[in-house]
């Protein structure tokens, strides 16, 4: 099984998006557990500020790096079985080898690697993946320095917060497990996605393409290669 764990100001996003379709079932079957983490819950003082006004001035709010800190520490405690949680005088928990090898932690950020298929592949490799999400004007340098793995952007463009960047990847990457989709072939396969088309046959004028129709399922198969290909 695959877990995902989201740090996030609105866990609400999380949950309701995958608790549908493909995901909700998934999840039934202990294919993957996702668990959304309020970030306040791991805040300080009575108010559970989670921000704070940049050091040297400037616009907004940035995230403080505390209550990330102790939000990671306690899903990388939670996430081993059998061990019990001990307490370290500084940095995150010493990890074995073959932990780190299983797990990645990403912060969504602006400045981070463009997302690509090629790294839904990769990161559907791992066993658990930790995903940070922003608000404000950002978060404190030092998460991405010393708590993430690596960060993640999905394009040249400013969201709100890291929670719409995280359903993506969530997404491309449960789609790369074995049982999350019904039908073995996939886009990927195909290199692209093609042109489908469903009854009527005719609408009006608008004609379904005659090969689809056919029935020679080696012909439709080269029709879609060449119809993917000449998409992309």
């Amino acid at each position: 099984m695959m877990r995902f764990d989201v740090i996030t100001l609105f866990p609400e996003i999380i949950e309701r998006y995958f608790g549908l379709s493909i995901f909700k079932r998934a999840q039934k079957k202990k294919i993957i557990e996702i668990k959304a983490w309020q970030l306040r819950d791991f805040a300080g003082g009575r108010h559970r500020q989670v921000d704070d006004k940049p050091f040297g001035g400037g616009p907004g709010m940035v995230l403080k790096i505390e209550p990330i800190y102790k939000a990671v520490q306690t899903i990388l405690k939670k996430s081993e079985a059998g061990c019990q949680p001990r307490r370290y005088r500084s940095g995150l928990r010493p990890q074995r080898a073959s932990e780190k090898s299983k797990r990645r932690i990403i912060l969504f950020s602006t400045r981070g690697r463009l997302f690509t298929q090629k790294d839904a592949q990769r990161l559907s490799k791992y066993k658990h993946l930790i995903l940070i999400c922003g608000r404000y004007e950002g978060i404190d340098e030092r998460v991405a320095r010393y708590i993430a793995d690596e960060e993640i952007s999905i394009g040249d463009f400013v969201l709100s917060g890291g929670e719409i960047p995280a359903l993506i990847v969530i997404d491309a990457v449960s789609r790369k497990i074995p049982g999350i989709l019904g039908k073995k072939e996939s886009l990927e396969e195909l290199k692209g996605s093609y042109p489908v088309y469903t009854r009527p046959a005719v609408f009006t004028r608008w004609r379904v393409p005659r090969v689809l129709l056919s029935g020679n399922q080696r012909e439709i198969k080269q029709w879609r290669v060449k119809e993917s290909r000449a998409e992309s």
